[in-house]
C-alpha cells in the first residue's frame, strides 16, 4: 500500500508545486481579487461567502484561493496554497478595501455624509409604488418571454443574468431576478461606475467650477507633451498615454486594482505612446487619475471631495443604494467600484434619458448628455465620453441613439432616448455567450 501511495503522493505534490510556480507572479492578484470580491459580496451586498464563492469566484485560478472571514472585525483573508495571504477590510461608507503590509490600523478614514430621505413619490423619484399603467403599445407577453429567455434554466451557467429591469416612460414594465438576488441587492456595476465618475465631472462643469477644455495643472506633465493632454481628452480616453486594459495577464489594470494603495496615480506616471486627441485607448487608470486624484484637487477637504459625489448625484437621484468603494488611500475607485440595486442603476440611465433633469431640476446640463454621447475620434462611433456608443451600429438592431454604460461580465444601462427606455441587465457574462443585440432586438420588438 505504502508503495502505491508514494508516487501518488509525488504526483500531487509536484502538481502543486506546478500551479503554485506557474500562478506565483500573480498570487498578489489572485488572492486581492478574491478577499476584495468575498467582503465586497458580503459586506456591501449582504450575501453569504458561499453565494460569492460560487458565483463570483468561480473561476480559474480565482477558485482556487481560500477565503477566510472575520465576522467581527468584518474582513476577508484569502490564501493561494498558504503561499501568499491577502487582506480586505471593509469600512462603513466606503466598501471593502485591501490592505498592505504598511496599513495603520489606527487610521481613521474619512466616510461620506449621506441623505436617504425617502420621496413621497412613485418611483424612479420617490420610494411609493408606481401607479398601475398599461401601454396600448406594449406587447406584454413577448416582452416578459424575452426577459425570462435571458436567463439560465435548469441550473445551467450560460448566460448567468442576475437581473432585467425595463423602464419605459418612467414606469417598469418588467422585471426578474436571478436566485439569491432581487430589487434590494446592490450589484457591482465595474466599468459602469466610470459613467458615474464622468457625470461629476459634468456637475462641476454645470456648476461653473470646471473647464473641460483645459489642461490639469500636473507638475508632472509639464516637461513633455503630456502638458497639452485635456481634460476633454481624458474623459473620451483619448489622451495618448501609455496603458494595457487586460484583466487575464499582469497588466496594467489588474496591478492598478490589487496592489496599488493609491491608484489614481498609476495613469499619471504613464508616458506618452500616443498624441492626445489621435489615439483612443480604453484605459481604466485615467478613470482613476480623473476620479481618484485630479477630482480630488478640486476640493479644498477629503471629507468635500467625498460628499460631492452623494450630495450632488447620488443621493440627491434617490440612489439610496449606491456606493463607490475607495483605494487605501481613501480616494474613489471611480474606475470600478460602484454599487447600486438594480432599480438604482435604472435611475442613473433616466437621468441621462431626460438630458439631466431629475424631477424638474437639471443636474448636468442637456449639452452634457449630447457631449458623452458623441463619438470621440478613432472609436468608430464606439465611444463617447466615458460611456459606450451605438452610432457605428455595434448593435445593428437597436436605434443608432443608444448609448450605454458597461461593466466587466456584461453589466448594462442601456439608454435610448428615441425609444423612451432604459434597460438594465446584471450578471456575469459578456458577448458572445450573452447575445445583447438579440436581447435589445426583442425588447424593442414588443414595444414598438
Amino acid at each position: 500500500m505504502k508503495k502505491i501511495l508514494k508516487p501518488i503522493l509525488g504526483i500531487f505534490l509536484l502538481g502543486l508545486i506546478y500551479i503554485a510556480y506557474t500562478n506565483y507572479p500573480r498570487l498578489n492578484i489572485i488572492t486581492g481579487f478574491s478577499s476584495k470580491s468575498v467582503a465586497s459580496g458580503m459586506f456591501i451586498a449582504n450575501r453569504t461567502q458561499e453565494s460569492v464563492e460560487l458565483g463570483d469566484n468561480d473561476f480559474s485560478p480565482i477558485d482556487r484561493a481560500k477565503n477566510k472571514v472575520n465576522q467581527s472585525e468584518r474582513s476577508v483573508t484569502s490564501s493561494f496554497f498558504g503561499l501568499k495571504n491577502r487582506k480586505a477590510i471593509y469600512v462603513e461608507g466606503l466598501g471593502a478595501i485591501l490592505i498592505n503590509k504598511d496599513y495603520d490600523r489606527n487610521k481613521k478614514f474619512n466616510t461620506p455624509k449621506r441623505n436617504r430621505t425617502p420621496k413621497n413619490l412613485p418611483y424612479p423619484y420617490g420610494s411609493l409604488p408606481q401607479k398601475d399603467t398599461i401601454f396600448t403599445n406594449v406587447n406584454y407577453k413577448d416582452l416578459q418571454k424575452t426577459v425570462e429567455s435571458s436567463f439560465d434554466h435548469n441550473n445551467e451557467k450560460i448566460k448567468r443574468t442576475r437581473s432585467v429591469l425595463v423602464v419605459y416612460k418612467d414606469q417598469i414594465i418588467a422585471e426578474k431576478y436571478g436566485n439569491g438576488f432581487n430589487e434590494e441587492t446592490p450589484i457591482l456595476g465595474w466599468s459602469m461606475t466610470k459613467s458615474i465618475a464622468a457625470t461629476i465631472y459634468g456637475i462641476l462643469q454645470k456648476q461653473g467650477k470646471l473647464d473641460i477644455n483645459s489642461t490639469p495643472n500636473l507638475s508632472e506633465w509639464q516637461n513633455d507633451d503630456r502638458k497639452n493632454i485635456t481634460y476633454n481628452d481624458l474623459l473620451h480616453m483619448n489622451s495618448g498615454l501609455e496603458w494595457v486594459e487586460d484583466y487575464n495577464t499582469l497588466s496594467d489594470v489588474s496591478k492598478m486594482l490589487f496592489l496599488e494603495t493609491e491608484m489614481g496615480k498609476v495613469q499619471l506616471e504613464k508616458p506618452m505612446a500616443g498624441k492626445s486627441n489621435e489615439s483612443w485607448n480604453y484605459s481604466s487608470g485615467t478613470s482613476n487619475l480623473l476620479a481618484g486624484y485630479l477630482l480630488r484637487e478640486q476640493f479644498q477637504t477629503h471629507q468635500e471631495y467625498l460628499d460631492f459625489w452623494y450630495e450632488e448625484l447620488l443621493d440627491k437621484i434617490g440612489m439610496y443604494s449606491a456606493l463607490v468603494e475607495t483605494d487605501l488611500a481613501g480616494n474613489f475607485v471611480g474606475s470600478s467600484y460602484g454599487w447600486a440595486n438594480t432599480r438604482d442603476w435604472a435611475k442613473f440611465g433616466l437621468l441621462y434619458l431626460h438630458k439631466g433633469n431629475w424631477s424638474g431640476e437639471q443636474i448636468i446640463d442637456s449639452t452634457w448628455v449630447k457631449y458623452v454621447s458623441t463619438p470621440t475620434n478613432g472609436s468608430n462611433g464606439r465611444y463617447g465620453a466615458h460611456f459606450w456608443l451605438n452610432a457605428g451600429g455595434h448593435y445593428p438592431d437597436a436605434p443608432k441613439d443608444l448609448f450605454s454604460c458597461n461593466g466587466y461580465q456584461g453589466q448594462m444601462v442601456f439608454i435610448i432616448p428615441s425609444k423612451e427606455l432604459v434597460i438594465v441587465r446584471t450578471g456575469l457574462t459578456e458577448e458572445p455567450e450573452f447575445d445583447f443585440n438579440g436581447f435589445l432586438k426583442d425588447i424593442l420588438k414588443s414595444i414598438e
